[in-house]
């Protein structure tokens, strides 16, 4: 099943911690508390309208994190990471990615991520930026 997400990626970061009575409370900085609720959002949206549950059992997964090109370039070097040509090669990281999707899309998309098996990922540039993830159940052989 197909899945596209018209939002800007966004990274997990590491967590914030604050005092909390004699222990500590972590939790995730704004920008990735507001990514994960408006992916969510997204995602029920879609699973509703096609009239689905999440999905159990082992899960391949294949991601695309297309993201935006800096403004501050040429516009033959803009052109290259369009076409594909030049790849982003830099931060923020691919696992951080797919840790902030794999987190914000738990109960909604799959039950939890845990039951994904197999990772396919990229992130390439785009005028659009957006999420595309393919969710494919794997068939369990018997030994």
């Amino acid at each position: 099943m197909r899945f596209e997400f018209d939002i800007e990626p966004v990274e997990q970061a590491r967590p914030r911690a604050t005092r909390f009575g004699k222990g500590i409370r972590l939790y995730d900085p704004k920008k990735v508390t507001v990514f994960k609720r408006q992916l969510g959002m997204l995602a029920k949206q879609q699973m509703l309208d096609r009239g689905l549950e999440p999905y159990d059992g082992p899960l391949e997964v294949c991601m695309e994190f297309y993201r935006p090109v800096q403004a501050s370039i040429s516009r033959k070097e803009r052109a290259r990471r369009l076409s594909g040509a030049h790849r982003p090669t830099v931060k923020p990281d691919l696992s951080n990615y797919i840790k902030a999707l794999e987190d914000g899309l738990n109960g909604i998309i799959w039950i939890d991520d845990n039951r994904i098996v197999q990772i396919v990922a990229e992130k390439k540039y785009s005028d659009r930026p957006r999420i595309v993830i393919e969710v494919n159940k794997v068939d369990e052989v018997e030994k």
